[in-house]
């Protein structure tokens, strides 16, 4: 696998030591990508009764890849070659280990609330991570996308799903591709398409509107806003202050605890539903829209290989990136305790790393990281009130911007593949949202057995 070569200790790049000097350029770069788009900040965009928030992590990615696209036509002092593209990929994943430390410090303090919140709550989130790939995966098939189907379809490809499908195939692969343009297509048109297809559910009155604030909680802040907008406006003032409760709670879950749903559930179910649809679905239909080549999807340069000491340092740099968009987004001053907060993050990530290695690497690096965050945050653990007081100040969003900044850097290098998926990755986004959202209503309406009037 392509990613592996980055889990193996300290291998040079492959670049010339002349091309070297572009991995300081790559990181000021993304410095200034980072703070431009936190600048810019959070945009809400009126639509019917609900809205649409625009977040700084889509703006680092617009950025990113806007910049990546330009760059035959920029200053050299601004240009983007193939390898620095690909050292933006290598990266990625290191920025997304510091994203899923937070995760893992955030649900660890959680745990008694999330235990508290009954059995609609815990089993909703099978539809979820089971309605992605119910809903996508034959819609992809039968448009003749091939393994790129198993990335945009066994969850909504938000940043935990990057991690692990970047960890077990590499961003490079066919998955890595697949589950890049879901999460693309997604932060792009998710907001939309959820908002209008929870609204109009909501509005035919057959569903509970608390199972339709669960189903809400797609793991994405922007898209649960919008959607749980959507159905709110629709109800009672008391009733819309529960639709948000519910809302937050399952979102919550399926951003923490559902990192775990994909990784040995809908991931594993949805590779062994791909094998036994894709023949009947897939190639062996004569009016089967025709795949792109594998020469057509390969990437156009090979992945950047980078060390553990590369790492450490892209870690702490990614860490300060997020220190200042925490400082220019939530106001909050990078201080000695929000400071302490990011080096307890970026040890909890040297830590998971750490075991992840000496364990022979059978358990990925993401599992390893979250329960490390989340044992040092149980309530019954000593000083967890301390440690999620310092790590609660840095807003997991704000950390969510570097990783899309580097996304954004290294998109450029796959769009000729993209473009191969073309229309039909979006419609195939579309089915993966409105199956995580359907699907979790529909459980979560059996489960609370509380009849719709």
């Amino acid at each position: 696998m392509a990613q592996e070569a980055i889990h193996r200790g300290p291998i040079p790049f492959e670049a010339a030591p002349t091309e070297r000097p572009s991995r300081a350029r790559l990181f000021l770069i993304a410095l200034v990508i980072v703070v431009i788009a936190e600048a810019i900040g959070n945009i809400n965009i009126p639509v019917g009764t609900g809205k649409i928030v625009l977040l700084p992590l889509l703006w680092a990615l617009l950025l990113g890849g806007a910049l990546g696209l330009a760059s035959p036509r920029l200053p050299a002092l601004l240009r983007l070659r193939a390898s620095t593209q690909s050292a933006a990929a290598a990266f990625l994943q290191p920025a997304l280990l510091i994203f899923i430390a937070k995760l893992g410090l955030l649900v660890g303090g959680s745990l008694p609330k999330i235990f508290a919140s009954g059995w609609s709550l815990v089993f909703q989130e099978f539809g979820h991570f089971f309605g992605t790939m119910v809903f996508g995966l034959p819609v992809a098939l039968l448009l003749g996308i091939k393994r790129e189907a198993i990335g945009a379809t066994f969850s909504v490809g938000r940043e935990p799903s990057l991690a692990i499908i970047g960890e077990r195939y590499g961003m490079d692969s066919p998955e890595g591709r697949g589950v890049l343009a879901e999460y693309l297509t997604g932060t792009v048109f998710g907001a939309v398409f959820i908002a209008v297809l929870a609204g109009l559910v909501a509005s035919l009155n057959i569903f509970n509107p608390l199972a339709l604030a669960m189903g809400a909680g797609v793991g994405s802040g922007s898209m649960m806003a919008a959607a749980s907008g959507a159905i709110a406006a629709q109800q009672t003032p008391e009733v819309a202050k529960d639709v948000a409760t519910f809302a937050a709670a399952s979102n919550l879950i399926t951003t923490t605890i559902g990192t775990y749903f994909t990784l040995f559930l809908s991931l594993p179910f949805t590779i062994w539903a791909y094998g036994k649809l894709e023949p009947i679905l897939g190639r062996n239909r004569p009016d089967t829209v025709r795949a792109p080549s594998a020469a057509a999807l390969a990437p156009a340069h090979e992945e950047t290989a980078i060390g553990f000491a590369e790492m450490l340092v892209a870690w702490v740099l990614i860490g300060a990136y997020g220190l200042i968009g925490n400082y220019l987004t939530y106001g909050v001053i990078p201080d000695a305790a929000v400071v302490g907060g990011m080096a307890i993050i970026i040890g909890v990530v040297i830590l998971g790393w750490g075991l992840y290695v000496l364990s022979a690497r059978k358990l990925p690096a993401v599992i390893w990281v979250s329960l490390i965050g989340m044992a040092l945050t149980y309530p019954a653990m000593p000083y967890a009130a301390e440690i999620a007081a310092m790590t609660g100040k840095i807003n997991f969003l704000a950390l969510a911007t570097p990783i899309l900044t580097f996304a954004g850097l290294s998109i450029a290098k796959d769009i000729p593949a993209f473009r191969q998926l073309g229309w039909r990755i979006v419609v195939v986004s579309f089915m993966a949202n409105a199956g995580t959202f359907l699907g979790a209503t529909l459980i979560a309406q059996f489960w609370m057995h509380v009849p719709v009037t």
